[in-house]
């Protein structure tokens, strides 16, 4: 009788929530026998909170997703009754394997202006990706949003169940929190007609050094780069 390999480790290391520095909490694949949850969420309620409950939250877009096309996982900051902390830097830790982002933005409350999205770059932070602000305002009504969207590697098989890393947050006293288990999870299948499969272009060497697209260029970068080399012959 043959077992199913568990594959899935989460992995951390001391870091100063502070400074903004996140632990580097990696993730892999979850083997089939394990339940794989498209969203996870935690509570923070102790003597730092002066009696607030913090809620975090992390989601993928999708329970199911097309290899070589593109993830995006929502991570939601929020408080419960009175207090209003602030956010200066969240970050996400994305499964093993994964590429630069190729697209972020953070929801928020603006004065005079209310809940407003806006586009930010990404940038490393101990394995993960990070973005970070003077201070994102949070109360009971007005939660800070992340979105930030990988592409999905081509080299997984379908049927695999991916897991993401953790995340990290940091701000004012109370709302800073390290979660190596605010975790999500999808099951990789193939691309459905119709759906844009960004893989080949990582691969063909597009985007950052490192063969990823980068967190702060454009489709249409990608695109007519594509294009150029192409007619070039």
């Amino acid at each position: 009788m043959f077992r199913t390999l568990r594959m899935t480790a989460l992995v951390a290391s001391t870091a100063l929530v502070s400074a903004g520095l996140s632990v580097g909490f990696s993730a892999g694949t979850a083997a089939a026998d394990e339940a794989c949850s498209v969203r996870s969420y935690q509570t923070k309620k102790d003597i730092s909170t002066v009696g607030i409950t913090h809620t975090y939250e992390k989601i993928a877009s999708s329970d199911s997703i097309g290899v070589g096309t593109a993830v995006t996982y929502k991570i939601v900051v929020g408080t419960t009754g009175i207090g209003n902390p602030y956010v200066n830097t969240i970050t996400d830790f994305p499964p093993t394997g994964f590429g630069a982002p190729i697209k972020t933005t953070v929801t928020a409350y603006h004065a005079g202006a209310g809940q407003r999205t806006e586009a930010v770059t990404a940038t490393p932070n101990a394995g993960g990706w990070k973005v970070t602000s003077t201070g994102w305002f949070v109360n009971s009504g007005n939660p800070v949003t992340l979105n930030i969207t990988y592409p999905v590697p081509d080299n997984l098989r379908a049927g695999q169940q991916v897991t993401t890393g953790g995340v990290g947050v940091a701000g004012t006293v109370g709302v800073s929190n390290e979660m190596p288990n605010l975790t999500a999870c999808f099951t990789a299948r193939g691309a459905n007609p119709g759906e844009t499969v960004l893989g080949s272009l990582g691969d063909n060497g597009l985007g950052s050094s490192e063969g990823q697209l980068s967190s702060t260029g454009s489709f249409s970068d990608v695109l007519a780069d594509v294009l150029r080399k192409y007619l070039g012959s």
